[in-house]
């Protein structure tokens, strides 16, 4: 089958269209005939090997797994012994291992039934950003004041969307070219990080992939408000923005405040929960752009750089 391929760790032009045999499914895993697949910012992370110490989980010298790609929509070709609920036919998405291909391997606890009203390359855009926002928001109530950083994106897309569904006076952070589409998904205020500074007291803050400093973030957020920390980048080769996150551990039983670092895993539960908040009509991925699947370097280049709206997303079918 055709796929994505990397035998070493480095830039996007590690990345190159190859052939490589069509994965068997094992006991309890699924084999899904890929059509779209999303582009995040793990992709990222296991191709560049960085942070150093994420190389002792994903290949010490090189990636563990050759192909790429988590995010997943696509249709069951067969499954393996002791799989139930699922069976061939069946249009899923969720999170597989080596997305960036033909067929793909999945555990059925990671997939759930593709929602009704998206189309493969738009719900290859949700699993593993929408179950991140999903989990960055929690519970919101009406009239609650939320700060998006990063609203533009992938994850930050969702976050916007779920925090108006839950009745929240949302402020989108972004650069000038996302700022559009940040208000067209509800925020009523979008500030612009290259033109001016972060001001105002939020209830709730989701900080996605951000490198601002907890000093700067806390002093935004209300005496008994909460951080939620999605990633991070900088702070080096070897912990990259890890440091921040277990300082967030360490300061939170001394506060009032919340310091949430996020880690979070795609569950068919949370991937139900939010089938049926697109199938109401309450949230909708932002695609931003597509990408065939011999243009993955691009694709992952694209994201890095930053300037791409929305979810990016690699379509096989």
């Amino acid at each position: 089958m055709k796929a994505i391929v990397q035998d070493e760790y480095g830039p996007p032009r590690t990345l190159s269209l190859g052939e490589v045999p069509t994965p068997e499914p094992g006991a309890r895993e699924v084999l899904i005939r890929v059509h779209a697949a999303g582009v995040d910012y793990g992709v990222w992370h296991l191709m560049t090997g960085l942070p150093l110490v994420g190389r002792v989980a994903f290949g010490l010298r090189r990636p563990r797994n050759r192909v790429p790609g988590m995010d997943v929509a696509g249709v069951v070709e067969s499954v393996g012994a002791g799989v139930s609920g699922l069976r061939p036919g069946d249009e899923v998405y969720g999170a597989a291992t080596g997305a960036y291909a033909e067929f793909a391997v999945a555990r059925p606890g990671k997939l759930a039934r593709k929602p009704a009203n998206l189309s493969f390359t738009e719900a290859a855009a949700v699993p593993v950003s929408g179950v991140t926002a999903l989990r960055a928001v929690g519970r919101v109530t009406a009239g609650e004041k939320v700060l998006v950083i990063g609203a533009g994106g992938g994850v930050g897309s969702f976050a916007t969307q779920l925090a108006v569904a839950g009745g929240a006076d949302v402020t989108g952070v972004c650069s000038t070219a996302k700022a559009g589409l940040v208000r067209s998904l509800g925020a009523g205020a979008v500030i612009d990080y290259t033109r001016e500074p972060l001001t105002g007291t939020y209830d709730l803050i989701i900080d996605i992939a951000g490198n601002r400093p907890l000093r700067e973030l806390r002093g935004l957020l209300a005496e008994r408000g909460r951080l939620a920390l999605v990633g991070g980048e900088g702070g080096g080769r070897w912990f990259g923005g890890l440091g921040r996150l277990q300082a967030a551990r360490l300061i939170t039983p001394f506060t009032r405040q919340r310091l949430d670092p996020l880690l979070s895993l795609t569950r068919t539960a949370d991937l139900d929960t939010l089938r049926d908040l697109i199938e109401a009509g309450a949230v909708r991925p932002a695609v931003g752009r597509t990408y065939a699947l011999a243009e993955a370097a691009t694709a992952v280049g694209d994201l890095a750089a930053g300037d791409a709206p929305g979810k990016l997303v690699i379509t096989v079918r």
